[in-house]
């Protein structure tokens, strides 16, 4: 028995050698990420019966209990039988590929088996699809696992030799014989086949964190790589950004030249083959469609790929990266090589990597780009809304008082002029300072004055500490305006309006009151965040002035609207004193 132990683990070691060749098969990556679909379980139903007849032939021959040398065995005698290594592939299979698979490569497994003849071909022929099968459905049980630990394995791959076993005594004849060579073989078979399910397994999970160790370094490098040149091709795509590009690239990828293109031509070319391949049309070779058509990496493994006709540049193979804006090609990062050997799987997910780093950003710079655009689109049209408001107003007001006052209209008239002149000077910047939007609201209530005459006061209190502090135009008339037309509707003569204006801490609070009215409650928590939809107005004045205090300012810089215990209403609002820069950007 132990002299059949040390053959069988010798022998192990060609299976061993078969699993480390496996697992550098492309193809066998599928099957790792459960990637199973019918042609592929057929494949690897193929492949594991392969292993498994591999394990067949690893095995030693036995005649009335003798092992012999034999190796390359192509049949049996009717008194020889096999100790083998036929169950380390169909387990596998079925651990990793499922029922589907383990029952296939048991099939294979075990036809052949049955073609060597021998004492107990037949009953190791019917046991190795079942192995097959419930290899599979016990690594059901394991989903969770992208591959079953070694330790797992060990343990189920004992039970496939017992079950195999377990069949030799059940259709072996005769019976005493059968008992004889279940006692001779069981115990090597069932420690080598499960120390080979083990090892196998073991090897499998190297070779992924291998893999995935390649893909961190190349992840890794290329996030660096992306911080480097990003804010280069932010300023868009053209021969300097790209000429920086390329030169960065060429250092930080270790590649032999680096070509930087849009979709029409070459914009920059570095490193090796420069005269040949510098600034020029962009060759439009089948690869280099389908990597604009389809906006996905390609390989060239030749120099007729990248369209290199002359062979002194010395190039002969290259990644062509598409990177795109908006899910709009917007150029190719060409990384050449000299050799096509050169290009490994770490270099291809660099590659991968990189173009797909460069177009999120890309795309998501362009993004903030467009917000800020439309963000500044929206604060130019809500003041354009306040302006016609108020000039509407007036105007109304200089028609009644032709008739009237002449020279009162003309006053207003001329006040009007000198009112839009100062609206179209502070309208040009987003920010202005406090003394600026209080000479445009002295403008202001002159012709205040004027329309309404002896029907209200405005009173203002200002310190003499603010002036310098930064605050939207045209913040303060609107309020006004709401104050005359809402708060005061109604009041013929005895309305008040007052605007203070003070700095507490490091805020300079505005408020301004009136005796009017108020404001009816249900209307007050929403006035100011979304126009009204009211019989007394739709309260869009309150509302733009609102939106650009919190888009310019922040939301500290809300209104705050209350109605007043002695009758009227009182809006608030603090600017700070120091404006970051992120809050006007």
């Amino acid at each position: 028995m132990e002299q059949l132990t040390l053959v069988l683990i010798e022998r192990m070691g060609l299976l061993l050698l078969l699993t480390f060749i496996l697992t550098r098969i492309p193809l066998f990556r599928q099957l790792l990420d459960r990637e199973i679909r019918f042609h592929i379980a057929l494949i690897f139903s193929v492949l594991f019966g392969l292993f498994g007849i591999a394990g067949t032939y690893a095995g030693v021959v036995l005649e009335n209990g003798i092992p012999l040398t034999a190796f390359w065995v192509l049949s049996l005698e009717h008194t020889q039988t096999l100790a083998n290594s036929t169950c380390v592939g169909v387990v596998i299979g079925g651990l990793l590929g499922g029922p589907l698979v383990g029952v296939g490569a048991g099939l294979l497994s075990g036809i052949h088996y049955y073609q060597l003849g021998g004492v107990v071909a037949g009953p190791v022929a019917l046991s190795l699809p079942l192995i097959g099968l419930l290899a599979g459905y016990v690594a059901r049980f394991f989903s969770q696992e992208r591959v079953i630990s070694p330790s797992k394995s060990l343990f189920i791959g004992m039970f496939a030799p017992i079950l195999q076993m377990s069949f030799i005594l059940i259709g072996g004849v005769p019976k005493q014989e059968a008992i004889l060579l279940v006692d001779q073989i069981g115990i090597p078979m069932v420690l080598t086949n499960s120390v080979s399910i083990a090892i196998f397994t073991a090897m499998i999970h190297l070779a992924l964190r291998e893999e995935e160790r390649f893909a961190a370094l190349a992840t890794a490098r290329s996030f660096t790589i992306a911080e480097y040149i990003l804010p280069h091709l932010k300023q868009g795509v053209t021969s300097e950004t790209a000429e920086l590009t390329a030169r960065i690239l060429l250092h930080e990828c270790k590649v032999d030249a680096v070509a930087v293109t849009d979709t029409a031509q070459v914009l920059a070319h570095v490193g090796q083959g420069s005269s040949f391949h510098g600034p020029q049309s962009l060759q439009m070779t089948p690869l280099v469609k389908q990597a604009i058509s389809l906006q996905h990496m390609q390989i060239a493994y030749s120099r007729k790929d990248i369209g290199c006709q002359d062979c002194s540049c010395g190039l002969q193979a290259a990644i062509i990266v598409p990177f795109s804006i908006s899910e709009n090609v917007a150029g190719l990062i060409i990384l050449y090589f000299r050799r096509p050997q050169q290009i490994r799987k770490i270099e291809e997910e660099l590659a991968k990597g990189l173009g797909n780093l460069i177009s999120y950003q890309l795309s998501a710079a362009m993004a903030e780009q467009l917000t800020h655009l439309m963000k500044d689109a929206e604060l130019r049209l809500l003041q354009a809304q306040i302006n016609p408001h108020f000039l509407f107003n007036t105007l109304n007001s200089i028609v009644t008082l032709i008739r009237l006052h002449p020279d009162q209209a003309r006053h207003v008239t001329v006040q009007l002029g000198t009112f839009m002149r100062l609206n179209l000077k502070i309208t040009e910047a987003k920010l202005i300072p406090l003394q600026q939007e209080l000479e445009h609201l002295q403008a202001f209530l002159e012709i205040i004055q004027i329309r309404f005459d002896d029907q209200l006061t405005i009173t203002l209190h200002i310190s003499t500490e603010v002036g310098s502090e930064l605050i939207p135009p045209s913040t303060l008339q609107p309020l006004i305006e709401n104050c005359i037309h809402h708060g005061l509707r109604g009041k013929s003569t005895g309305g008040e309006i007052s605007v203070t204006i003070q700095k507490q801490n490091e805020n300079v609070t505005l408020t301004v009151r009136d005796n009017g009215v108020g404001i009816p409650s249900p209307l007050i928590e929403i006035l100011g965040n979304e126009p009204l939809k009211h019989s007394l107005g739709n309260g869009i004045g309150v509302y733009n002035v609102n939106q650009r205090l919190i888009h310019l300012l922040g939301q500290d810089a809300k209104l705050h609207i209350q109605n007043l215990v002695e009758g009227g209403c009182c809006i608030s609002f603090s600017i700070p004193t120091v404006i970051t820069k992120g809050k006007v950007s």
